[in-house]
C-alpha cells in the first residue's frame, strides 16, 4: 500500500517535491487511466460497512476529528430522503437546481449534493463571496436553498430594510397580508392556499429577491429562531423546513415537515431509519421523564457512523450499546418533536448555582437592530454574565448621528454611551423574551471587527469557537468583570 496523489492538472516540480517529501507520489490523470488500463482488475464492490468517506468535524470545541461514514450509511440516506420527497406535491425532477455556498466539507451539504446527483439534478457553486450571494440566487435560480441560521438571518435583515424605505402605507398593506397568511397557515392551509392573494400582490417578490424559482429551504447546523422561520416560510411562497444532525449521523437525524406550522421553532420528528431518546443529565437538573421532558440527545440507526478515524478510546466513549451520545442537550414533546437547546459543553454554571444555556441566549440577544452578532460569557466563579458584541455597523452610525457622536464606527465603539445603549437593548430583549435575571447581561465588550476565521473565532459556517474566544477576548472579559464588582462594591457602600 502507498499514498497516491491524482492531479486533474499538470502538477508542477515543486508540487512534486512537496508531495514527495510526505510519502506521496504524484500521477497525472492520464497516467492514472494508463495505469488502470494495463493492470486491470476484477471489480471488487465494496460491503455495506467498508468506509465510503471520513468527514472531518468543524473542530468548535477542540480539534476536528476524522468520522467515518459506511456506504450502507449513504445508501440508507440516498432511500430515506426519496421517501421524505414523496410527500411533496411538486415531485423533485432533473430541473431541480441547488445553490451550493456552503465549505464542501460540511456534511449537510455534501448530503444535499450527494441526492441532487442521484436524482440527476443540477449542483451550482457560488463565487465566494457570501456578501454577493444574491447575485448567485439571481444568476442560477436555484429550486433548492440550504443554509445555516446565519443565512437566513441575513436574509430577514436584509427585507426587512427593504421593508423600511417603503412609504407606511406600504409597509401597513404589507404587515396586514403578513398577519392573514401567517394566521391562515397556523389554521391548516398549505403555503399555496393559505393566502395566494398575499402571495401574487406582496411575497411574489420576497421569492424574486431569492431568485423566482424556489421551491424548498432548509436550515440546519443550529437552531433558528421562531420569528425568522415564520417569516420565510410566510413570505418565501415556498416550503421552508428545519432540520437536527451532525456529522456522525450524515447530516439529518430530525426534519420538521412543510406545511405543519405546529413543527415552527423545532427540529422536527426522527427522520427515516432514525430512533431517538433522551438521557438523563442528573448533574444539570435534566430529566426525560420530567415536564418537560429534557436530556441528552441519543441517535441510534443505519446512518450513525462507524467510529472516529485512529481514534478508538472516544468513539467508545460516545458510542455506547449502539446509541451515539450527541453531546446535544434537547427537549421532546409528547408527540416526539424535538428541539434543541444547546450543546451539553456549553452549558455552565454560575457561582450562585444556576445553569446557563448560552446558545439560547445568544439567539434571543442578537435580534435588537443595533447588534450583529453577540457572544455571551459566564465565569463559574462569577454570577454575572457578560458579552462581547458586534454592533451592526449601519445601524449603529445611524444612532451616532442621532444622538450627536461623530467619528469612524471603530471610533464610536469605543463610546461608553454606545455601551449603554447596547445594554439597554440587550435588558429590553431579555424583558420581552422572560429571561431570568440571571440570564441578563451585565456588561460588554463592543468589537468592531465581526467574529472571523481569521482569528480562529469561527469555524468556515460560522459556528463559534469558544474557547479560542475566549484566549482572545480574556483581557477584555477581566476588565469587564473587575468593573462591575467595583460597580457592585460601591453599592453596597452606599
Amino acid at each position: 500500500m502507498f499514498a497516491a496523489l491524482v492531479a486533474f492538472t499538470s502538477a508542477n516540480n515543486e508540487q512534486i517535491k512537496d508531495a514527495e517529501q510526505i510519502g506521496m507520489k504524484v500521477y497525472s490523470w492520464n497516467d492514472f487511466l494508463k495505469m488502470g488500463k494495463d493492470k486491470p482488475v476484477q471489480p471488487r464492490p465494496p460491503q455495506p460497512n467498508d468506509t465510503c468517506t471520513i468527514m472531518y468535524t468543524s473542530g468548535t470545541s477542540g480539534q476536528p476529528k476524522g468520522v467515518m461514514l459506511s456506504h450502507e450509511s449513504h445508501g440508507m440516506y440516498v432511500k430515506g430522503v426519496d421517501l421524505f420527497m414523496d410527500q411533496f406535491e411538486d415531485k423533485m425532477s432533473t430541473e431541480d437546481v441547488f445553490l451550493s455556498f456552503l465549505p464542501l466539507a460540511h456534511i449537510l451539504d455534501r448530503m444535499i449534493e450527494e441526492y441532487f446527483f442521484h436524482k440527476g439534478a443540477s449542483v451550482g457553486y457560488y463565487h465566494g463571496d457570501l456578501n454577493a450571494l444574491r447575485d448567485d440566487l439571481m444568476e442560477l435560480k436555484p429550486t433548492l436553498l440550504v443554509g445555516v441560521p446565519r443565512v437566513y438571518e441575513k436574509i430577514y435583515e436584509g427585507i426587512l430594510k427593504a421593508l423600511a424605505d417603503l412609504r407606511p402605507l406600504r409597509r401597513v398593506i404589507f404587515n396586514a397580508l403578513y398577519n392573514r397568511k401567517l394566521a391562515s397557515m397556523k389554521a391548516g392551509y398549505t403555503q399555496k392556499t393559505a393566502s395566494p392573494f398575499a402571495d401574487m400582490l406582496a411575497f411574489r417578490k420576497v421569492k424574486a429577491r431569492l431568485g423566482g424559482r424556489l421551491r424548498l429551504l432548509i436550515s440546519g447546523g443550529a437552531p433558528l429562531s421562531t420569528e425568522i422561520e415564520e417569516f420565510m416560510r410566510v413570505t418565501s411562497c415556498a416550503y421552508f423546513i428545519q432540520g437536527y444532525g451532525l456529522t456522525e449521523t450524515l447530516g439529518p437525524s430530525t426534519v420538521g415537515y412543510p406545511d405543519d406550522m405546529s413543527l415552527v421553532g423545532t427540529a422536527g420528528v426522527a427522520a427515516t431509519f432514525t430512533e431517538l431518546r433522551l438521557e438523563e443529565v442528573p448533574e444539570m437538573g435534566y430529566d426525560p421523564l420530567g415536564v418537560p421532558s429534557r436530556g441528552e440527545i441519543l441517535i441510534r440507526g443505519s446512518t450513525v457512523f462507524t467510529g472516529y478515524y485512529k481514534n478508538p478510546e472516544l468513539t467508545n466513549e460516545v458510542m455506547v450499546d449502539g446509541w451515539f451520545h450527541t453531546g446535544d442537550i434537547g427537549e421532546m414533546t409528547p408527540d416526539g418533536i424535538l428541539k434543541v437547546i444547546d450543546r451539553k459543553k456549553n452549558i455552565f454554571k454560575l457561582s450562585q448555582g444556576e445553569y446557563v444555556a448560552v446558545e439560547y441566549l445568544e439567539k434571543v440577544y442578537v435580534f435588537p437592530p443595533i447588534i450583529e452578532d453577540i457572544w455571551v460569557y459566564g465565569d463559574s466563579y462569577k454570577s454575572m454574565l457578560v458579552a462581547v458584541v458586534n454592533p451592526h455597523e449601519e445601524n449603529t452610525m445611524k444612532w451616532a448621528g442621532s444622538n450627536g457622536y461623530k467619528g469612524s464606527f471603530s471610533e464610536i465603539c469605543k463610546s461608553e454611551g454606545l455601551k449603554e445603549h447596547v445594554l439597554k437593548e440587550l435588558a429590553a430583549a431579555a424583558q420581552k423574551n422572560k429571561l431570568r435575571g440571571f440570564e441578563y447581561i451585565q456588561g460588554v465588550v463592543l468589537d468592531p471587527v465581526p467574529f472571523d476565521i481569521e482569528r480562529d473565532l469561527v469555524t468556515a459556517t460560522m459556528k463559534k469557537r469558544r474557547n479560542y474566544m475566549l484566549k482572545y477576548y480574556q483581557p477584555e472579559i477581566d476588565k469587564v468583570y473587575k468593573a462591575l464588582e467595583g460597580q457592585r462594591a460601591a453599592n453596597k457602600a452606599k
